[in-house]
């Protein structure tokens, strides 16, 4: 067919008209098979973390009259948070929310509505990166549960907690991970420093505040009733950490590579360094001492995971240990409050030094990913802190509240003979050995 100058020109612009379309049609998220096979594994993996890892490691550091009730509480709360993050706190924390995207999202996909096998989040099916969000939204109310430890009502906890995923954890996860005012400002929070570890270990400080000490502490001795379940929670809680910062990455390549390096020395470090600590400071080095360096590290790294090299893993390793070993001992007998299991001590201290370094670390100078164009680590660190802050302030007073009204509704705390019986009778009547 003959084809006049017309013609030509014709086709010419019909052509550059088509091409953007083109464009944007190459450029369409596709399913990546690699990226799914491990974020399969990661969500897995974070789920081996709370149950056995987190359940086993609190369990182990009760009283044998209240061994059951912990793991009844780490169980319970990963079956209710599994629920009512498929009914509001997916879409609460991921979705945009109209004039208030800033603080929380919206309700639009409640019930996981539109959420279908077809749906995809960058290269992964959306259910996969639902369930593995889901998994964070299960441990960190899970981490509170060391701080109130063999005092709490049952009831109350299952309030608590369902409430508080909802009015606290949804809307933080929103600002750092949701396109929420934090992220706007630049906060570095690769895996959950604020959104899990400084929110979970201040509101389980509020915890300890609300309901008081446990019946004869400090006077009365009350010793782990089995570091081996604690040793076998940690290690478990180690090698599911991979899942938690590597698959952070949502794909496999070069990133969750080096998250799963420096998760693995700053680990090492802080189980070290916490180890260390304690023997010049008690003479003898402990098993719990070890074990609890260890999660100290994978707390500490978490933030930084995505953006720190090796040297900076080593550096926020050593001063989680150090400084997360302060805190649990000299900083909590100073103070006098009852943190049963030290998740503010671990969890909230080791996060906030986890948070502020990562803005450290972050920098290329210093063997980090780098910073965004133009920006300096003063600027960094100061995102940083302002982030803390906001995680510390808005938690600690939302769950204060909530704490206080639960109590004034249904009580929080079993009575005095109750404590004293234990409650794993109690409440459960059930006894975790039957010697």
């Amino acid at each position: 067919m003959k084809i006049t100058k017309t013609t030509g020109i014709w086709a010419s612009l019909l052509g550059a008209m088509l091409l953007p379309s083109l464009a944007l049609a190459d450029e369409a998220p596709k399913l990546s098979s690699g990226d799914t096979a491990w974020m399969l594994t990661s969500t897995a993996l974070v789920l081996f973390m709370s149950i056995p890892g987190l359940a086993l490691f609190y369990a182990g550091m009760v009283r044998s009259k209240n061994v059951l009730s912990v793991l009844m509480q780490v169980f319970a709360i990963t079956s209710l948070i599994s629920i009512v993050w498929m009914v509001a706190g997916y879409s609460l924390a991921f979705e945009p929310g109209g004039s208030m995207n800033a603080y929380v999202g919206g309700l639009t996909k409640a019930f996981l509505k539109g959420v279908g096998i077809d749906s995809l989040s960058g290269t992964i099916p959306e259910t996969v990166f639902m369930t593995f969000q889901m998994t964070f939204a299960i441990i960190t109310p899970a981490l509170i549960v060391g701080a109130f430890a063999e005092r709490m009502k049952f009831s109350a906890m299952l309030w608590f907690m369902g409430i508080w995923v909802l009015v606290v954890y949804a809307p933080i996860t929103h600002w750092v991970w949701g396109g929420g005012w934090l992220a706007d400002k630049g906060i570095l929070d690769f895996a959950g420093g604020t959104v899990v570890h400084i929110n979970a270990g201040i509101a389980g400080l509020m915890a300890a505040l609300v309901l008081g000490k446990r019946k004869g502490y400090p006077t009365t001795p009350m010793p782990p009733h089995n570091l081996s379940f604690t040793l076998m929670g940690a290690s478990m809680l180690w090698v599911g950490w991979f899942g938690f910062n590597a698959g952070s990455e949502l794909a496999a390549d070069g990133t969750a590579g080096m998250a799963m390096a420096v998760t693995q020395i700053a680990t090492a470090m802080a189980a070290l360094a916490w180890m260390f600590a304690e023997w010049i400071s008690h003479g003898k080095p402990s098993v719990l001492g070890i074990a609890s360096g260890a999660v100290a590290g994978l707390v500490a790294i978490t933030p930084a995971s995505g953006t720190a090299g090796p040297m900076g893993a080593l550096v926020i390793g050593a001063a989680a240990g150090v400084g997360c070993f302060l805190a649990s001992t000299k900083l909590k007998r100073a103070l006098g409050y009852d943190d049963s299991l030290d998740a503010f001590g671990v969890h909230a201290i080791g996060g906030i030094i986890g948070a502020l370094l990562t803005g450290i670390f972050a920098d290329a100078s210093l063997g980090g990913a780098g910073l965004a164009d133009g920006v300096t680590i003063g600027h960094q660190f100061g995102v940083q802190v302002i982030g803390v802050l906001a995680t510390l302030i808005y938690t600690g007073v939302v769950s204060f509240i909530l704490l206080k009204i639960i109590d004034m509704v249904i009580g929080l705390r079993v009575t005095e003979e109750e404590e004293q019986e234990g409650l794993d009778i109690v409440l459960h009547d059930e006894k975790g050995y039957n010697l």
